[in-house]
């Protein structure tokens, strides 16, 4: 068994391969509007075998350890998929995936896989902000008579948004990384200049203000 992948070692994994960027004086524009200095796109894990071993290995040592009742994977669509795929191969489970809406044709599935009323599910996620995408998901899973016992993500910004409604709506969430370490690593790694911190905690903790710009 491979022994646990630190926060830190993700941070860093991520960080390498620019799966997760930060631009604290150029910053990014969401679709939402909001001026971001972090941009995240962990798909690039999948194409570094290397990262790629440390994130499903984590993933599948979060469900051991958070959620040992599990019974079936399902991932999020469809950046979930791939993670939910290569976890349940390493954890020898079951796995599926819950599409954004229901197919337009066939037998018109959202949620594509082998799914029966009452089997305990763990929904693979890759990036938790909001909330908002993993909740539907998490939704339809109920909806379909699962009991989905949490979720395990690869990367959460921490934004107090996304940990209320999670609450709100019981359900638990473990991520490998988190924005608190992500910056710190990124700062002892050179990655950001120490000042820079102030200027990305202040963001965090209220995305829709843009005077973390000017500290």
């Amino acid at each position: 068994m491979k022994s646990e992948v630190s926060k830190s070692r993700i941070a860093k994994d991520l960080l390498s391969i620019k799966a997760v960027f930060l631009s604290p004086d150029k910053p990014f524009t969401w679709a939402s509007g909001i001026k971001s200095p972090i941009y995240c796109d962990n798909r690039l894990t999948l194409s570094y075998p290397q990262i790629r071993d440390d994130v499903e290995h984590g993933l599948a040592e979060t469900v051991r350890a958070k959620f040992p009742q599990a019974q079936v994977l399902m991932g999020t669509s469809t950046a979930g998929i791939a993670h939910a795929a290569i976890t349940a191969d390493i954890l020898g489970l079951p796995m599926g995936y819950v599409r954004s809406s229901n197919k337009s044709h066939g037998r018109e599935n959202q949620i594509e896989g082998r799914l029966e009323a009452g089997q305990k599910v763990v929904v693979i996620e890759d990036l938790i902000s909001t909330g908002g995408s993993v909740l539907q998901v998490v939704d339809v899973l109920r909806q379909a008579g699962a009991e989905v016992l949490g979720v395990a993500s690869i990367f959460t910004y921490s934004m107090e948004k996304g940990k209320q409604r999670l609450k709100e709506n019981n359900v638990t969430n473990y991520s490998l990384c988190d924005f608190e370490t992500l910056i710190s690593t990124a700062a002892d790694e050179n990655y950001i200049k120490k000042s820079d911190l102030e200027k990305l905690r202040a963001f965090i903790s209220n995305p829709a203000d843009e005077s973390w710009q000017n500290l």
